[in-house]
């Protein structure tokens, strides 16, 4: 007999009755009833539930042990009695009375319980991972996470492409974010940088010859944290292809998203592949105020600028006249709604840092509010009747600049959407967002600035770039979005020398300047660069949602805090002495703020 164990705690049921077993595990909960002891024995794949009694020699050394303790049961499967069959376990039927048991390893009182999921501190969850990570819910996540990577790998094999691994000490590159810098030993005063993307790597891919590419790659950013992102590092599905349009990555890429969400969404509906919505970005700021609108949300946000020109209502006719504009959100069927809610939504917006978010209600075709008072009854009927809403809808209003006015508007429909019950949780719904601007303007630096992926080919190609306002030239650029979140981003690449060193210099960047940032990219575009594209979908972030999970840490194995910090390991920590000098660095400590 193996000397830990014959079976798992998965794997026994009734057609084992009789044998003798044995099984090793932790003791995930204890139950004294009196001369008879139950216990939850717990690995990686189930439960089973072991019994001991005073006729058993395990009884007195189960009884002195803590849960999470491991041992060894060596015993004999019996079947339960009808009235004790569990049936949410896999091995419900049977029990396995205990006639022996090793200790491999006696716990200590816990920190935190595992077999109970309440909620519980973070820093305890962070600190004692290997802990939480035996809990239920979140060893299903991780498994989850195991598989849907394998499923990913498998489609994408199945669809030509192959993987490579690209380096992790590389050059610094402009992709938005900080870089995590390591100092080199050898060169004294010089960095790499751990990517933030393999983004020059898979185009000299691209270059070298190799078509179809991909990897689950490992970036690096050093960003603050949040819910849907982790700090550090995170992982993507990179991909990369050659002579292709961005129709061709789409239709190559919907069928590889869409069959790993609908392998892992159990009874949630997934848009088939081939039928994912393409929406241009400026129609997306429009009606939804986002670049990653959630479909499932039935509201769309429409602007009503050119019924305020004139208006009684002043504030609303001054913002327009000023270059400004008027959108609004639909609250259907809120005839029943009290005041309150209204106002409420008004109090939300000025915590959120906005002005205000002014309303009208409507209940049996009658208007009310400020705003519905001074524009007249009329004209409010016009705008009710070309925005299609009926007699009992109430409509929320969000003004000012537009790129304000969409943000307030865009956030507002979600909060409607959420506060309404509106919005269809048993659907992924996903869609491209296309035609990025290839530019946009830098306030603080008073200057044009790429809005996205700077080695994004721009729509018109080089006579765009010369002869069009930069602020209007849209991108080969595109985002997928799933249920208000950017699950993936591309574009088709920049692969001409010209036309890439002109791209740079209109946001101030000399031919010189780009050939010493980008020169391994640049010398490739030299010697013959076919035409090629790609994106990245971030995997952690649609594990998150295949899991249905709300935080990027309830999916992954060892995640820092919302300080960057690892309480597991101690990390970040001071470096010793002789590895500074060894690097040729000093610490200087940042200077104390003056008081007051």
């Amino acid at each position: 007999m193996h000397p830990y164990r014959t079976h798992t705690c998965a794997q026994l049921s009734s057609e084992h009755v009789g044998e003798t077993v044995r099984l090793s595990g932790w003791i995930h909960r204890k139950r004294d009833h009196g001369g008879v002891l139950f216990i939850d024995l717990r690995d990686h794949y189930g439960i089973t539930q072991i019994v001991a009694d005073t006729d058993s020699p395990a009884l007195p050394v189960l009884e002195g042990l803590r849960v999470e303790s491991v041992v060894t049961i060596e015993g004999t499967v019996k079947a339960r009695v009808a009235e004790t069959v569990n049936a949410n376990l896999a091995t419900g039927s049977i029990e396995v009375f205990a006639r022996g048991v090793t200790v491999q390893s006696a716990a200590e009182e816990l920190p935190m319980p595992v077999a109970d999921e309440q909620p519980y501190p973070e820093d305890i969850r962070l600190k004692y991972r290997f802990l939480d990570l035996r809990r239920e819910t979140l060893h299903k996540n991780i498994m989850t996470r195991v598989a849907v990577i394998a499923d990913m790998r498998a489609r994408m094999n199945a669809a030509g492409f192959n993987e490579f691994s690209t380096p992790i000490l590389t050059a610094s590159s402009p992709e938005g974010a900080r870089d995590f810098l390591v100092p080199s030993r050898i060169h004294a005063g010089k960095f790499y940088a751990l990517p933030q993307a393999p983004q020059q790597y898979k185009q000299l891919l691209m270059v070298a010859g190799f078509d179809r590419y991909f990897q689950i790659a490992p970036c690096f950013r050093d960003e603050d944290p949040r819910a849907d992102r982790l700090p550090g590092e995170f992982y993507q599905l990179d991909l990369e292809m050659s002579f292709v349009t961005q129709e061709e990555v789409w239709e190559t890429m919907e069928p590889v998203i869409q069959g790993t969400f609908a392998a892992f969404a159990g009874d949630k509906a997934v848009t088939p592949a081939g039928q994912f919505p393409r929406i241009p970005y400026d129609e997306a700021m429009l009606k939804y105020g986002s670049d990653k609108p959630d479909l499932r949300n039935p509201l769309i946000i429409s602007d009503v600028s050119s019924h305020f020109t004139s208006s009684g209502f002043g504030l609303f006719e001054k913002i327009v006249g000023g270059g400004g504009v008027v959108r609004v959100i639909p609250a259907p069927a809120t005839h029943e709604k009290s005041r309150k809610f209204f106002d409420d939504m008004n109090d939300w917006a000025r915590k959120e840092g906005f002005a205000g978010l002014g309303y009208v209600t409507r209940k049996g075709g009658e208007f009310g509010g400020p705003i519905a008072k001074n524009h007249g009854p009329e004209r409010m009927a016009e705008l009710y009747a070309e925005l299609g809403l009926g007699e009992n809808d109430g409509l929320f209003f969000a003004a000012g600049k537009e790129a304000d006015a969409a943000k307030l508007a865009g956030a507002a429909r979600i909060r409607v959407g959420e506060e309404l019950g509106l919005i269809d949780e048993s659907r992924f719904e996903l869609c491209w967002i296309v035609d990025f601007p290839f530019y946009e303007w830098n306030e603080d630096e008073k200057k044009v600035d790429f809005s996205h992926n700077p080695f994004s080919m721009p729509q018109g190609g080089i006579e765009a770039l010369e002869g069009q306002d930069p602020l209007t030239i849209k991108a080969f650029q595109y985002d997928l979005v799933c249920n208000g979140y950017e699950i993936a981003s591309g574009s088709i690449r920049n692969h001409k020398p010209e036309t890439m060193v002109k791209a740079f210099e209109i946001v101030g960047l000399s031919k010189a300047d780009v050939e010493e940032r980008f020169g391994g990219m640049y010398r490739a575009f030299q010697y013959g660069a076919p035409p090629h594209g790609g994106m990245a979908a971030g995997v952690d972030r649609i594990i998150m949602l295949l899991c249905g999970a709300k935080n990027l840490r309830e999916i992954s194995l060892f995640p820092m805090n919302q300080r960057a910090e690892d309480l597991l390991m101690g990390a970040p920590s001071p470096a010793e002495p002789r590895s500074l000098r060894e690097l040729h660095l000093r610490v200087v400590e940042p200077q104390a703020k003056p008081a007051g």
